[in-house]
């Protein structure tokens, strides 16, 4: 088998010239797959799109069927053009940059910030604010002029986001959070103390104990049923979902609230708020899954910190450090952040409640 790129101008863009090797799969999107040279970073999505754009030739004659039957030793030229504008538009609002090279932009996302745009929210999100800043750095994620974005931290949820500037990042990072190798934990604060020596956790249905205190949330989640905006515990359908929790901090006497150190085993939608709200220990805050409906106790915390913690406005949930490996480069990466004003504010006020 060999490949080659092929600077010829002949088409709308520069051609990588690809030759089908033995054995191939038994169609042509998957061999496409197997056959493009990593360096391309063309995707399977990408692929798919410039196959049905024409954008694929055999004998000069554009083949628009992925499922095409291929033989070895055919030579197909894919137009590759340059990536293509997209409708968001760029707006100069300000980021907190905690890492930026050629191929990927860790961001400390504040409080407020949508990731990306949709109905409702079409601007002023992250995404239009790194088509700004990122401008002609970003070299085309899936063929568009955009920043990939492999996960994603609620609006009213602070912290550490990271985003592909290239497609080779993109791969890379994806192929990370499927399969559970980063390296996630956010800080919260929750109503209660999460025990192991509180028999009602202990007797919850998916919650269990590891060694040094640590509690483990296991379940399924989906969407509710009659509230499509929220996600619930569910044990026969849905996805799995994995979160581990320890008290960092306890706040009170008797003790009403607490901070916690949380990590993902998977990343799904809510997931922490979800989990602990079902463990009888929902976030601060928390307008979604009951949060804010638990009250701390003047008594327990004293004035001034029981009525910032029942007025807390969102759900008290940051995004405090993230570790991956470089998609590119293969260097160990680690990032943390810090707790935001609105979090360290409280934390104080339930300190001083306590001293």
């Amino acid at each position: 088998m060999t490949r080659s790129f092929d600077d010829d101008d002949a088409a709308d863009g520069p051609l990588l010239r690809v030759v089908i090797g033995e054995d191939p799969p038994d169609r042509l999107d998957k061999a496409l797959v197997r056959e493009v040279p990593e360096e391309a970073s063309l995707s399977r999505s990408r692929l798919m799109k410039m196959i049905a754009a024409g954008e694929v030739l055999r004998d000069g004659v554009a083949v628009t069927d992925p499922k095409t039957r291929v033989s070895a030793g055919e030579v197909y030229d894919l137009v590759v053009g340059q990536a293509a504008e997209i409708d968001t538009q760029p707006e100069d609002i300000p980021l907190e940059v905690i890492w930026e090279d050629g191929d990927l932009i860790v961001i400390n996302k504040p409080v407020g910030m949508v990731v990306h745009p949709a109905p409702g929210s079409w601007t002023g999100t992250l995404v239009n604010a790194l088509l700004f800043h990122c401008g002609d750095t970003l070299s085309g994620v899936g063929g568009e002029k955009r920043p990939g974005i492999v996960h994603r931290i609620d609006k009213d949820t602070s912290g550490l986001l990271v985003v592909a500037k290239s497609d080779r990042a993109h791969h890379g990072l994806a192929a990370q959070f499927e399969k559970h190798t980063v390296n996630r934990h956010y800080l919260a604060l929750v109503h209660g103390v999460p025990s192991a020596a509180d028999p009602r956790l202990r007797g919850t249905r998916g919650v269990s104990f590891e060694t040094g205190g640590i509690l483990r949330i296991a379940t399924h989640l989906a969407r509710h049923k009659t509230d499509r905006q929220r996600q619930a515990v569910v044990w026969n359908e849905g996805r799995h979902a994995v979160t581990r929790t320890r008290v960092l901090e306890a706040y009170g006497t008797p003790e009403a609230a607490s901070l916690v150190e949380c990590w993902l085993e998977t990343g799904r939608t809510h997931q922490i708020r979800v989990h602990m709200a079902h463990a009888g220990h929902g976030l601060l805050g928390d307008q979604t899954y009951g949060g804010n409906k638990r009250r701390v106790a003047a008594k327990a915390v004293g004035d001034a910190a029981s009525e910032a913690a029942n007025a807390f406005p969102r759900q008290a949930l940051h995004a405090a450090s993230l570790g991956f490996t470089h998609p590119v480069t293969g260097e160990d990466l680690q990032f943390e952040a810090p707790l935001p004003e609105d979090m360290a504010a409280l934390v104080d006020l339930l300190r001083a409640g306590i001293a």
